[in-house]
């Protein structure tokens, strides 16, 4: 399968716990400059994709026609944790757009994050398709399909028109024949795409310097959602996740998806990576992301920090005692 030890956890002096998986560095060029393991591994993007799945949204002027602010068209790309300040911003989205909370695939759930969760509880409020955090993809996706005539019922089936207009801004953003992507079913109900490692990374080169795509009107949307992801990284994710970390830097365009696959690019060095976790471990994201950019001498030690700070390499136990250490063991 290809896969190397990216992180080793130490227990006592003792290997306790090792973190396998795939990463891969790609420049301006195409060319793949580093690669952990194999970079051809079939690799499902989740909600990875999202960026690139909101490209027929805003390439067809939804944000514009529909007055929507950043922050709301920023949640077309987010996988948000159900903050007030999220679902303030997906309530304007559907109020703008005149579409229902009801017309989401998404069952009714509650929020990802255990603060405004813990509220629902003690308020004794019902479960909400909004609190689903790919509610503001599927948002998206209904204003698309409403604003071009299309069905709203079968939205996220495969065979729908906008689904098949995401499938090719995929294929093109990561120069990967559309007929060779994979298609699986995800979490949310919507289509989910797989395809090499590489491409993964091509597709986030491209994000972050969109001068890559050949054509102008993808350019102009992958440009939009680019910066608005930057503009807003606390509506990607929430505080204190690695989505936020990373775009709070105005360099690096970056998101991941479930079962531990995560891309980013870079601007100013026009590089892009993408990695994969093979037991699908999200905790070990930030620590990975960080050792990569030590690595080739990024510059902002502020973002690296911002990294370990979410995973550091000490490791606690309740008593908030040091009894092991976590370490990067890949070399690029």
């Amino acid at each position: 399968m290809g896969f190397e030890r990216l992180v080793e956890e130490y227990r006592g002096g003792v290997l306790e716990n090792v973190h396998m998986g795939l990463v891969c560095g790609m420049d301006e060029n195409g060319r793949i400059v580093h690669a952990v393991g194999d970079e051809r591994h079939m690799t499902f993007l989740r909600s990875a994709a999202k960026p690139f799945q909101a490209i027929p949204v805003i390439k067809n002027g939804i944000d514009e026609k529909f007055k929507l602010s950043p922050k709301e068209a920023a949640l077309f790309a987010a996988s948000h944790r159900g903050e007030k300040y999220h679902i303030e911003a997906l309530e304007s989205v559907l109020q703008k757009t005149g579409l229902k909370e009801e017309d989401i695939l998404c069952c009714p759930t509650y929020p990802l994050n255990e603060a405004p969760r813990a509220a629902c509880y003690w308020d004794h409020l019902e479960k909400r398709k909004l609190y689903h955090n790919c509610s503001g993809k599927h948002s998206g996706f209904l204003a698309l399909s409403k604003e071009l005539g299309y069905d709203l019922e079968t939205y996220w089936s495969i065979e729908h028109p906008a689904q098949q207009l995401s499938l090719e801004a995929m294929a093109e953003m990561a120069d990967y024949p559309k007929e060779d992507i994979r298609i699986g079913v995800d979490g949310c109900g919507f289509p989910v795409y797989a395809m090499p490692l590489q491409n993964i990374a091509r597709a986030y080169l491209k994000l972050a310097c969109p001068d890559l795509i050949a054509n102008a009107d993808t350019r102009a949307a992958v440009t939009k959602i680019a910066g608005y992801m930057n503009a807003h990284p606390e509506i990607i994710a929430s505080h204190d996740f690695i989505c936020t970390a990373l775009l709070t830097d105005p360099n690096i365009v970056a998101k991941g998806g479930a079962k531990g696959v995560y891309g980013f690019g870079l601007k100013k060095e026009r590089m892009s990576f993408a990695l994969k976790v093979l037991d699908g471990s999200e905790l070990v994201w930030p620590i990975i992301a960080a050792s990569i950019l030590e690595q080739i001498g990024y510059d902002n030690r502020d973002t690296i920090d911002r990294l370990y700070a979410l995973a550091p390499k000490e490791i606690k136990n309740d008593n908030h005692i040091v009894v092991g250490e976590r370490k990067t063991v890949f070399r690029l």
